[in-house]
């Protein structure tokens, strides 16, 4: 298998300030690019009471769940691309909901299945309070995996 060349980190930080600040809806609910690298992606949210769905329990809303899969599973493939210039779009979302998002910090990561010319396929899972340790057993609140549509520069 051939080594990916890392993200140069200026193109970490224009992807940072994207993902915070450029896309509208990113900014309004406080996401935060934690880690993009290629073919991965890690998003922080960081806990806020307008966040609940259900105010009986506290839950998180389902609506936030599924924004932070379908943000970190296209995150992870837009990584894999090779200019800034290149546009993604969502063709399909399945979201698994196991348990409900408690008040906490939600963690969400994403990794690429694969790529190729014109799609893109990643799974992703939120974690409350933290992600979990590697080896040890993780209970996500949500599991989901995203199909991407890409369109690359050159083919415009």
């Amino acid at each position: 298998m051939t080594e990916l060349a890392p993200i140069p980190p200026e193109r970490v930080r224009i992807l940072r300030q994207w993902f915070e600040q450029g896309i509208p809806f990113n900014r309004f609910l406080g996401l935060r690019l934690e880690l993009v690298e290629r073919g991965r992606c890690v998003l922080r949210l960081p806990w806020r009471d307008e966040l609940v769905g259900d105010a009986s329990r506290p839950a998180v809303h389902g609506g936030v769940i599924s924004t932070l899969l379908d943000t970190a599973g296209g995150g992870a493939c837009f990584a894999m691309l090779d200019h800034i210039e290149d546009r993604l779009s969502t063709v399909d979302l399945r979201v698994d909901y196991l348990r409900p998002g408690p008040a906490a910090d939600l963690w969400c990561t994403g990794h690429v299945v694969r790529v190729g010319n014109r799609v893109g396929v990643a799974r992703m899972a939120v974690y409350a309070g933290a992600l979990p340790i590697p080896g040890e057993p993780d209970h996500p609140v949500a599991t989901g995996n995203g199909v991407y549509n890409i369109v690359r520069r050159s083919e415009e």
